[in-house]
C-alpha cells in the first residue's frame, strides 16, 4: 500500500496508463498489476488518463493473463463511486462477451467487475441490454466455477429490474441448486437471489 500511494503521489499513473497501448505483453501486465494496486487507493487519476478506453481495448487481447488482469484493473475502478458511471458508460458488453471466456480467471474478473458495475441502476439496464442474464446463470450453474458468487449477486441486482425479475423467474432452480453448495456465503447470495426474485410488488 505504501508503494501504491507513492506511485500516486509521483504523479506516474497517466504514465502507465498510456504505455499500456505500447508495450510488450510481459510489461503490460506488470503495469496491469501495479495499477490494480494503485487503484485501491484512488481511481479518479486513472479514470482522467483515459483508463477505461484504453482497458476496454485490452480486454479483447490475446493473451489469457492479460484479458484477465485487465478485468481485475476495472474490477477496482468499478469499487469506486466514478469508476462505476465510467465501467457503467463504456465497457459493460465487453465484460459480458468475456463470461463466455475460455479462461475460468478471465470469466472471475469480468463477473467481479460487472457486479460492481451492476450497483448502479444504470449499469443494470446496460447489462440486461447486452444480454448478461444467459452467460450468468451457466456460470451459477457451474459447481467448480471460480465466478459463481459474483454472477449470483449481479443476477440479484438485475432482478431489481422488472424485466430482469421476469426473466429470472423461469430460473429460480438454477438458484435452488446453490442452497445445498458447501460454501456459505453461496447459499447465502442464492437465498437472497431467490426471495428478491419472487418479490411482488
Amino acid at each position: 500500500p505504501v508503494g501504491a500511494v507513492a506511485i500516486l503521489h509521483a504523479g506516474l499513473i497517466p504514465l502507465l496508463v498510456f504505455k499500456l497501448k505500447n508495450e510488450s505483453d510481459e510489461i503490460q501486465e506488470l503495469i496491469l498489476d501495479t495499477l490494480s494496486n494503485c487503484l485501491r487507493v484512488e481511481a479518479s487519476e486513472a479514470l482522467a488518463a483515459g483508463a477505461i478506453t484504453i482497458l476496454k481495448e485490452t480486454l479483447t487481447q490475446s493473451s489469457v493473463a492479460i484479458r484477465s488482469k485487465a478485468a481485475w484493473v476495472l474490477l477496482e475502478i468499478g469499487t469506486h463511486p466514478e469508476g462505476k458511471s465510467a465501467v457503467c458508460e463504456e465497457v459493460i458488453p465487453v465484460l459480458v462477451s468475456l463470461l463466455e471466456d475460455t479462461d475460468p480467471e478471465v470469466q472471475a474478473s469480468a463477473t467481479g467487475a460487472l457486479m460492481f458495475a451492476t450497483v448502479k441502476p444504470q449499469g443494470r439496464f446496460s447489462a440486461l441490454g447486452a444480454e448478461a442474464i444467459p452467460p450468468l446463470l451457466k456460470l451459477v450453474a457451474e459447481e467448480t466455477s471460480k465466478a459463481r458468487l459474483s454472477a449470483i449477486k449481479t443476477l440479484t441486482m438485475l432482478a431489481e429490474l422488472p424485466e430482469g425479475r421476469k426473466t429470472l423467474l423461469d430460473h429460480t432452480g438454477t438458484f435452488q441448486q446453490c442452497l445445498n453448495d458447501p460454501c456459505e456465503a453461496v447459499k447465502r447470495a442464492a437465498k437472497i437471489a431467490i426471495s428478491v426474485i419472487k418479490w411482488k410488488p
